[in-house]
């Protein structure tokens, strides 16, 4: 997997919402929480794509890499939680 960095600059042609679902696909194109399931079933990336919305409609939207870092800390929470997210 690239890191935060290349990942923003692969997609910044794009601009606002297109940049956003351009990171959260590449993201879920390349997810592999499914090969430690939780309870028969697990996708961190898709947990933190929706945590990622319920943050922006609070704090106001972030693009780029602003918004691959955000995506990077919410899957690092979730992955090493010790309660289900």
């Amino acid at each position: 997997m690239k890191t935060a960095e290349q990942i923003a600059k692969m997609f910044e042609d794009k601009d606002g919402l297109a940049n956003i679902r351009a990171i959260n696909k590449y993201y879920r194109e390349h997810d592999d929480s499914n090969l430690w399931p939780i309870s028969g079933k697990f996708n961190a990336t898709e947990r933190a794509i929706r945590q990622a919305r319920l943050w922006q409609q609070t704090s106001g939207a972030v693009y780029g890499l602003e918004y691959c870092y955000l995506l990077e800390q919410l899957i690092s929470k979730i992955v090493n939680s010790e309660e289900v997210i």
